[in-house]
């Protein structure tokens, strides 16, 4: 057998498995974390308090503003000057998941936006307080607004995790540059790994069209 050949199958089932124990969990994690942040940044967003929203509206600018590297590398590399020493797991956590809140606050918003007005009146005439309306009756309906362009938001992020490798956090990337180191054969193995990536994608595309046939049930026509 060719041993390049060799070389790719030899290599497949590390880079998977790199994606199944590093990129999907943070990932994961990133995003769950992110969508608490994006929900609390959207409403935020939408206080007649203007101070508040103001705040919202600078963190997403920043966040929008700047690339998602140099928000990871104030976090690994920065915050240690001011003595604030962060493990390299935990900093890719953290700079995914401000990211992910700084867009996703913009989808949830517009989401909640779409839902009519007179939703938030039906839910007062029967003595729900803004808050329970909010909980009960706006946002299930406009979570399903805001799940197809949520849902290329993780995708996205799937493929963003590899950016953690530049800080030594061991996923899938980070898995093919040391089998390419070891081989030398950078072209193959990241194109392999781009595979895996494309892969992995395809499937969470899949999963993405599959949720939003089942709640567009639920939707009025």
């Amino acid at each position: 057998m060719d041993d390049r050949l060799q070389l790719l199958l030899d290599s497949f089932w590390p880079l998977v498995w790199g994606a199944i124990t590093g990129t999907i969990p943070l990932a994961l994690i990133s995003f769950v974390l992110g969508l608490a942040i994006a929900l609390a940044v959207a409403l935020m967003r939408l206080s007649r308090n203007r101070v508040i929203s103001g705040i919202a509206r600078v963190y997403i600018s920043i966040i929008r503003g700047t690339p998602l590297l140099v928000q990871l590398f104030v976090i690994f590399f920065g915050l240690p000057s001011i003595g604030w020493v962060i493990d390299p797991w935990p900093s890719a956590v953290i700079a995914f998941s401000l990211n992910v809140g700084g867009y996703a606050a913009e989808i949830i918003r517009a989401a909640i936006l779409s839902v009519p007005r007179g939703q938030w009146e039906a839910g007062y005439t029967i003595g729900m307080s803004s808050r329970l309306t909010l909980r009960r009756v706006i946002l299930p309906q406009a979570a399903r607004v805001a799940v197809p362009p949520l849902s290329n938001t993780f995708i996205s992020l799937v493929k963003d995790t590899s950016l953690a490798s530049i800080i030594l956090v061991t996923e899938m990337f980070r898995v093919a540059q040391k089998i390419a180191a070891f081989s030398s054969e950078f072209l193959l193995i990241y194109m392999e790994a781009g595979l895996v990536y494309w892969l992995i994608c395809l499937v969470l595309s899949s999963g993405q069209n599959r949720l939003e046939k089942r709640l567009d049930r639920y939707v009025a026509h």
